[in-house]
Parts: C-alpha cells; structure tokens; sequence
C-alpha cells in the first residue's frame, strides 16, 4: 500500500472526529468573488497559499474554516475539485461542522509553500452583510469581527494568524467596490459588470479583511506623508460625509508622530452597513450609516478606528483574551488626540466618565481584563475599552510622558505585523523604564475588583495638624496606589502625594489652618471609588 492510498484511508476514517493535526502558517489568500443583483448568492474562488510546518512521512491533512449549509440555506458549499496548481491529482476533502478538512495530495517538504485552489457558492450567513443601505439601495459589506469571516470565505479565522490578502470582486457596474490595499485594476466586463482588484501585502488578521461593495461618492480628503486620505460615502448624504470624514488626514498626522509612520497604502473612511459603530479594517475602515451627520459628531469615532490601524491590525493580539491590547489602546489614543486638539481638561473630564462607567461595570461583571472567555463578543466590554485606557493612563502618569510615549513607539515597533499578548508589552515596559511592573499589571488587568477608599479626616486645632485615615474596602485584594490628596486653604491648593498598599493608613500632616476642602486625585491620574468624610 503505497504513502497516499493509506493517508486517504486514515482520512476517510478520521476526519469526522479530528481537528487538522498539520500545523501550518497561511501567507497568502487571493479571493475572486462574483456579486449580483438578483439574489444573494455569490460564488467564490479562493486560493489559499501556505507554509506547511508538520513533520510528517504522511500526506498532511490541512483545516480551514468555512460554513456548511444550514437548515435555513445559508452557508457554502464547494462546487467541483479542490486542486492544487500543478499537481494533476484532486484532494481528498470532507467539509462539515463548519470546518473544509482537506488532504493535500502528496508529501510535501518541511517548510515548503503550497496552495490550494476552492471553488465554492452559497448565500453568506454572516460575515459578509448583504442588505439595504438607508436610503433603499443594495449594499454588500464584509464585517468580520471576532471570527465571522469564515461565514462566507475559507481561511484560518484567527488573528494569531496573520497573511496578506487580494480581493478581486466582480459586480455589476453601478457599484463601487472598496477593500484593503491598493487598487491594481478595474475592467469593464461583459454584461455590463465590472471587475475590481485589491492588493494588501501586508500580512493582516482576517478579522480586518474587508471589501465594501455600493453606489458611493469617492472624494480625496488630501495627501499626508505619501498616503492618500479618502472619504466613500453614500451619493444621497455626500456633502454631509466628506465634511464629517474630513478630519480623518489631521488625525492621521498626529497619530504618525506619536506612533510611528503609517503601515499602509491609503487610509479609506467608509459610510457602510457594520453592525458596529466603527470597524477597523485594514486601510478601509466601516462607519455605522447613520455616522454621517453633517455636525461632526464622531470625531472621537475617527481617532479610534484610526488608532487601530496601528494597534489591532499591525500589533495585533495572539488572542482575544489580550483584546485591551488592541482596544484599550485605540480608546487611550484617540483621548491623547483629544488631549492635543482641545486641552487637558477635556481628557479629564473623559477619563472622569469613564471611570464612572468602569467602577458600576466591574462591580456587576466580576471579571478581569485579561479574560480567557470564548464569549469573544462578550468582550466589547467596559473592561477592553475603557478600563484598558484607564491602564494605559496610570502608566503614562506613572513613567511621565516621555518614556510612555517612548514605551508606546517601541512596543509598535517590535510587534509590527506580529502578534502580543499583556506579558510582552509588560517586558517592552519594564525594559524601557527600568522599573518592575508586574504588581501593577497583576492588580489592574488580573483582577476582578476595582480599588474602594474610605477617607476620613479630622482637623487637630491644638497642634494644628490634619489626620488623615484611609481604608481600602474593597474585597479580596490589597492593591499598591499612588493617591493624591489636595488640601485647599483659602487660595491656597497643597497637593500632598502617598502611597496607598495596606488595609489601614493613617497620615498626620502639620498644616497653618483648617482646611476648607480635601479632596481625591485632583489631576485624575488613578481608577478607584471613594468618599471622604470630616470628622469633627
């Protein structure tokens, strides 16, 4: 029995209880799909280029994901042979579950690439948004966010895996197609369709793939550092949008200063169908419908997603748990922009907010920042964003400003097109600033509970001293604080700075009157809850 015949045996027998035991890395997807406006059918070609990485003498069984046909009609179904380019044999495959169980149909070397060529059609369950726009026109928008890409294209439907990517959709004429990377060709096609091709050879996770596919007005915001700024919007809205979308080149300035030079071709801001307010996709990011406005009232919208282009689609986290990774960071970032544009007391008075919302959510929650759940949509939570800002703002007012922001460009720079998780950036921080911060990560992102402070103070007229009492109240653990305390005397503002670490701490502090008022981190710099009560 030759190498191939026992490999299509073992496979015929085991496929049905096996997850692929080959271990590969996909470097390369080229999808060409066909659109219409007759129904919701598509069909696909996608062809899959990969790294095999199993040491085997057998025909290695290699998975992807893709959806079965459900009760309900959706999902896909593969039409004719799987092959590969050049080989004449066929694959062997069994697509059920949800997953394309495919042989490749001989041994190949360690480390070599292969392909496979997947013919398929179907009606997208998910991932890929067919509907109509508000104004009663037919739109097609890939939303993919967490792992929904597999709804409607073959792949490996996890951000820990990263390839490039080229989009090559065929529609009919009226439509304007948008994806990531940059533009290769259009061609007029018979039957009044054309044919669109997008490159992207920037390795990205699939859950920023993206192609937008609807009757848009295109305008070019401008040029910034070689990279053009565009805004697609709906016709019937496009004054309104590109005055909306138009702060995105100032924002994309910015954000090349403080972060590092921009990793992609064309930064596109669409008007679309997400189901999400903003999503990220790489060079083409997705806008709810009704972000157009004509008042500018997302402008915090922009930086985030814009943010993203850098944290999230270029440093991307190994896994969900580490989502604060991509989204704490865009929600931090987009209020350093606001810090910039508009001043300090406007970025207090969000980290105010959010501290609100942050200290109501983890007292309902009980769950820590770093959270394995494989409830991955559970995750779009108060902790990955608001929280996870929160963090990042501690360490800025902990390391100061330079050496954050030093922090922030070389953890960037060393995870670009790569994947982290929480203990790498914690390294890049520690290295940089020379200091431990693993007590600091531990409390404020392994935690299920936020600090709780009981001040009390008591004016001491005799020896004209304050007494001061602070309890942490929280339950089960103590957390190590840099807490501010200001004193207000007339005039007069005297900020005294402790460190909080222990269940009960008194201070006792001499002062040239009463004060009028004390009050708690006046220049928001820590995420706790607390009261403070005079004692007479």
């Amino acid at each position: 029995m030759n190498r191939y015949l026992f490999s299509l045996i073992v496979f015929c027998l085991s496929v049905t209880t096996i997850k692929a035991q080959s271990k590969i890395d996909v470097v390369h997807y080229k999808y060409e799909i066909e659109l219409n406006d007759k129904n919701d059918t598509i069909k696909g070609k996608a062809t899959i280029s990969f790294l095999d990485n199993y040491r085997s003498t057998l025909a290695p069984l290699i998975q992807f994901e893709l959806s079965n046909i459900s009760t309900g009609g959706t999902g896909m179904l593969i039409e004719g042979p799987i092959t590969v380019p050049g080989k004449t044999n066929h694959c062997v495959y069994k697509h059920e579950k949800n997953y394309l169980n495919i042989y490749y149909p001989e041994v190949p070397r360690f480390g070599d690439t292969l392909r496979f060529i997947i013919n398929y059609i179907g009606i997208p369950s998910d991932g890929l948004i067919i509907s109509k726009n508000k104004y009663g026109h037919r739109t097609f928008f890939a939303d993919h966010w967490p792992n929904r890409a597999h709804n409607w294209i073959p792949c490996v439907d996890d951000p820990n895996d990263k390839a490039s990517v080229e989009f090559i959709v065929t529609a009919p004429d009226h439509y304007r197609v948008i994806s990531n990377g940059f533009l290769l060709e259009e061609t007029m096609m018979p039957g009044n369709k054309r044919k669109t091709h997008y490159l992207e050879d920037v390795p990205l996770p699939t859950k920023v793939f993206a192609i937008g596919v609807a009757d848009f007005a295109v305008d070019t915001v401008g040029i910034i550092n070689n990279v053009p700024v565009y805004s697609w919007v709906f016709p019937e809205n496009k004054k309104e949008g590109f005055y909306d979308y138009a702060p995105a080149k100032e924002i994309l300035g910015f954000y090349m200063n403080y972060i590092g030079a921009y990793p992609f071709k064309k930064l596109a801001n669409v008007q679309s169908k997400t189901i999400f307010g903003g999503m990220e996709n790489a060079s083409a990011i997705f806008y709810f419908e009704n972000s157009i406005t004509g008042k500018r009232q997302e402008e915090s919208l922009l930086a985030h997603e814009i943010v993203h282009q850098w944290f999230g689609n270029m440093a991307t986290e190994k896994s969900y748990a580490h989502l604060w990774l991509s989204e704490g960071f865009a929600t931090y970032l987009a209020h350093i922009y606001e810090e910039a544009k508009y001043g300090t007391d406007s970025l207090n008075k969000s980290l105010q907010k959010d501290r609100d919302q942050i200290i109501h959510f983890v007292k309902l929650a009980h769950r820590p920042v770093v959270d394995p759940t494989t409830n991955f949509m559970q995750l779009l939570n108060i902790n990955s964003y608001q929280k996870g800002s929160w963090v990042l703002h501690m360490l800025r007012r902990q390391l100061g400003d330079s050496i954050f922001k030093k922090c922030i460009r070389i953890y960037y720079e060393t995870y670009t097109g790569k994947n982290a998780d929480t203990g790498d950036l914690l390294k890049i921080i520690e290295s940089v600033s020379g200091k431990n911060f693993e007590k600091f990560f531990t409390q404020w992102l392994y935690s299920t509970v936020n600090p709780a402070l009981s001040i009390k103070w008591k004016y001491l007229a005799r020896n004209k001293k304050v007494q001061v009492e602070i309890v942490q109240m929280q339950n089960d653990r103590l957390f190590t604080l840099p807490l501010e305390i200001e004193m207000t005397f007339s005039n007069k503002k005297i900020i005294m700075p402790l460190t909080i670490e222990n269940k009960v701490q008194r201070f006792t502090w001499a002062v040239p009157r009463k004060p009028s008022k004390i009050r708690l981190d006046p220049n928001t710099s820590l995420l706790f809850e607390g009261s403070v009560t005079e004692i007479k």
